[in-house]
């Protein structure tokens, strides 16, 4: 039987379909479609109240380029990339709050059918499906929801393997053929030596046949490589983001995911993003298998695996165990991520942990300053309340705060500060009585 093609337009012609006030919903990081963002931007002149909601958001807009006052297309983002910071602070985004785990049930129970859906993809395979590629999030409730459903193909995007991995031309309404280039790549810098301290604590902790969630950054990314020296076996692989890292375990054998309980014997992830090395691994390949992130995401699903270990990084801590990981104050960094879905997820677990990785200090305007505070920046968000956090791990060591009480926090805490910053959190934690006269 022939699979159905949807009809074949340019990305003018896609973009001619945008009336004003509409929602148009772009796929997220690697599924942002150019051709089309390029040809709605041609527009600007002709359309007002255009709402266009996306995530992690790899290239720079046309649109915006295009509307530089942001009078034509109003933004939204789930999640922060260094670009979209950008555009917040020049008032440019909105951020929407959201545990990412419940993205998919967010466009079936609680927002209205976007107008129009424009997401990049693989081109139709032989049996008709447009492949999802790195980037499977939400993208099947997002396509079930659009009223009008345009792809945009790129050849050069690796093809996944998975679970609600994919959207029928059936359900399609238009194609536009992308361009033949690269998707865009995500670079970790070096792992400083702060990071390799972290790093070697959180491994230390780690039991052959653990299943791992790492989060973005240099820090988590540092942990692959001291798993890597340290002899560990048959560890598994459960997260949101696949990263160039875990490649690393997978290929010299460490991660097999043996003794996983869902997908045994298969890495899976929601969305992949790094290198063209990482890319080119995952492309047809059945033990890298990619899933709706309700599926990934949820605590009722990360727990069914065995020694989850969840590892992700925060910027502000609090003597109490408040962790800010998405902002500065009022200041939107980034988002809120799995973090603490997968911090639940692990803790639920038999035998898990979750590990929140920090530097003990940070620079900023020329003054080096403590991560870990007696209060939070007036404006900050607590990504993890208190409540949740279990590890937390800095260059000076690791604490399990589950079991403590307000004043043994406090002082272990203080502990994982930098020296310089001791005796000042020591006397606000007096002041403030965080801990009773003569604790500390």
């Amino acid at each position: 039987m022939t699979a159905p093609h949807p009809k074949l337009v340019s990305a003018e012609e896609a973009a001619a379909l945008v009336r004003s006030g509409d929602w148009v919903d772009y796929g997220g990081n690697i599924s942002q479609p150019d051709q089309f963002d390029r040809a709605l931007a041609a527009r600007a002149s002709e359309l007002t109240g255009v709402k266009v909601r996306s995530c992690l958001t790899l290239r720079p807009h046309a649109i915006v380029a295009a509307d530089p006052k942001g009078e034509r297309f109003q933004l939204y983002s789930w999640h922060f990339s260094a670009y979209d910071r950008k555009l917040h602070d020049a008032g440019l985004t909105h951020y929407i709050p959201m545990n990412f785990g419940e993205a998919p049930d967010y466009y079936r129970r609680f927002l209205s059918p976007p107008d129009v859906v424009a997401i990049k993809t693989c081109p139709m395979d032989e049996h008709g499906y447009f492949n999802f590629s790195a980037s499977v999030t939400y993208a099947k409730a997002l396509t079930e929801r659009a009223k009008l459903l345009i792809v945009e193909t790129s050849p050069q995007l690796p093809y996944v393997y998975g679970g609600e991995e994919s959207v029928h031309a059936s359900e399609v309404d238009f194609v536009i053929e992308g361009a033949d280039v690269p998707p865009p790549e995500l670079t970790n810098p070096e792992p400083s030596e702060v990071d390799r301290k972290v790093a070697a604590l959180i491994a230390a902790e780690i039991e052959d046949g653990a299943c791992l969630q790492i989060g973005i950054g240099g820090m988590p990314n540092a942990v692959c490589s001291a798993l890597k020296d340290a002899g560990h076996r048959d560890l598994g692989i459960h997260t949101e983001m696949l990263v160039d890292g875990m490649i690393d375990l997978i290929e010299s054998g460490i991660v097999t995911g043996a003794h996983k309980t869902l997908n045994r014997f298969q890495s899976v992830f929601t969305f992949a993003l790094g290198s063209q090395r990482l890319y080119r691994f995952i492309h047809r390949n059945s033990r890298a298998q990619s899933y709706a992130v309700d599926y990934t995401n949820l605590p009722s699903q990360i727990m069914q695996n065995e020694r989850v270990v969840a590892i992700n990084n925060t910027t502000q801590i609090d003597l109490q165990g408040q962790a800010a990981s998405e902002s500065d104050g009022h200041r939107h960094l980034t988002g809120t991520g799995g973090q603490l879905q997968f911090m639940r997820g692990a803790y639920a677990s038999k035998g898990g942990k979750s590990f929140l990785c920090l530097s003990s200090v940070y620079e900023k305007k020329g003054e080096r300053r403590s991560r870990i505070v007696s209060t939070l920046t007036p404006g900050n968000i607590v990504t993890t309340p208190r409540t949740d956090v279990m590890y937390v791990v800095t260059e000076y060591g690791m604490v399990n705060l589950k079991g403590k009480s307000v004043p043994e926090r406090a002082q272990a805490l203080i502990g994982l500060a930098h020296p310089d910053f001791r005796e000042s959190l020591a006397r606000e934690a007096r002041e403030k009585t965080l801990v009773p006269a003569g604790y500390l």
